[in-house]
């Protein structure tokens, strides 16, 4: 069994991670990860929710929009779409999150903002958040 961290920032961290992307989506990360990804997972879990998503200037809402953006110009739609979720999950609509993708898609170009699209349409679909057609 890989050695989860004890610190704090991984305790804070743990609990906003699991809010936002869902707790069964985070212990299976947990319960998955060797020696070797469990260092991923502890500097993830500090640093990014523990340290980052618990600072006081944004509130969670304002973080989903921000990664949106950032994971669509870095052309990351696997992170992306994950990020769709927790968007829902922070009280972004489905037309907020078309409204940030197509900003990102202006400043990112074409191919970056296309990929985001995908990602994001295939999700909100899964979600239930857009209709069947």
């Amino acid at each position: 069994m890989s050695k989860q961290s004890d610190s704090d920032l991984f305790r804070q961290g743990l609990a906003v991670r699991s809010e936002v992307l869902g707790a069964d989506y985070v212990k299976k990360s947990l319960e998955s990860a060797d020696e070797f990804m469990m260092a991923f997972q502890n500097i993830t879990t500090e640093m990014c929710w523990g340290y980052a998503w618990t600072r006081p200037g944004l509130d969670k809402r304002t973080r989903s929009i921000v990664n949106l953006a950032m994971l669509t110009a870095l052309s990351k739609p696997n992170e992306l779409k994950l990020h769709v979720r927790g968007a829902l999950t922070n009280g972004l609509s489905v037309e907020e999150i078309k409204e940030i993708l197509l900003h990102a898609t202006v400043y990112c170009g074409i191919p970056a903002g296309l990929e985001a699209f995908k990602a994001a349409h295939e999700v909100l679909k899964a979600e239930g958040a857009l209709p069947a057609k």
